[in-house]
């Protein structure tokens, strides 16, 4: 895996995923970036590079599982042409499959997962040629045992070794998140264990940034 990013002028960044990423992005005081770690990411890099025109565009959608993304990948990903392609999807994935029996047939099982997530990375490849981006689904969780964490694992597993597959960037989200568990509780992190304080959001742009070399 290569891990630097080339920013040229004029390149597009797109990020999808589910509510972590949309961070309200559609609402008149976010748009178009939404509060979270786009947010800080988007204004980085603009700031950063005045220069370059970047195009930043946010296609979180709050709820999302890998399977939605494959509904909507030609019109918020394939039609954007990306140079950057960003996701972070997963965590619905999990949590449906332990949630009410409502929500069990929106979970997503890990096979199903893995090979949605190909599909569509192949399909960005061969019609795009964009430079992947892939990021840990992640639960701010210091617990092992607790179920949902515990499956969540097998997910960030299943990431890693597709972003191998696909020479892609990985930003290790959970990993990073370990290392500090122990000395910055969950509570301090998220209220839910899964969607971030603004400050966190910040640490995520952070974690981003130190992954991808820009």
């Amino acid at each position: 895996m290569q891990n630097k990013i080339d920013l040229k002028p004029g390149s597009s960044i797109l990020f999808i995923g589910d509510s972590i990423t949309d961070a309200g992005r559609t609402l008149r005081s976010y748009k178009p970036f939404g509060f979270g770690y786009v947010h800080f990411l988007a204004n980085y890099l603009l700031a950063k590079y005045p220069t370059y025109n970047l195009k930043i565009i946010n296609r979180g959608i709050s709820g999302n599982t890998i399977r939605d993304l494959k509904s909507r990948w030609q019109r918020d990903c394939l039609e954007h042409k990306p140079d950057i392609l960003s996701i972070l999807i997963g965590v619905n994935d999990v949590w449906r499959q332990f949630a009410t029996p409502e929500e069990l047939p929106h979970a997503v099982q890990l096979d199903e997962y893995e090979s949605t997530c190909r599909q569509l990375l192949k399909e960005t490849k061969e019609k795009c040629n964009s430079r992947l981006v892939l990021c840990q689904p992640f639960m701010f969780c210091d617990d092992s045992t607790n179920p949902v964490f515990a499956r969540l694992r097998e997910y960030i597993e299943a990431v890693g070794r597709i972003a191998k597959e696909f020479d892609a960037v990985i930003v290790p989200f959970q990993n990073q998140i370990d290392a500090l568990i122990k000395n910055v509780p969950p509570q301090k992190w998220s209220a839910d264990s899964v969607h971030p304080e603004l400050w966190a959001h910040s640490w995520l742009a952070q974690q981003w940034l130190n992954a991808t070399d820009l």
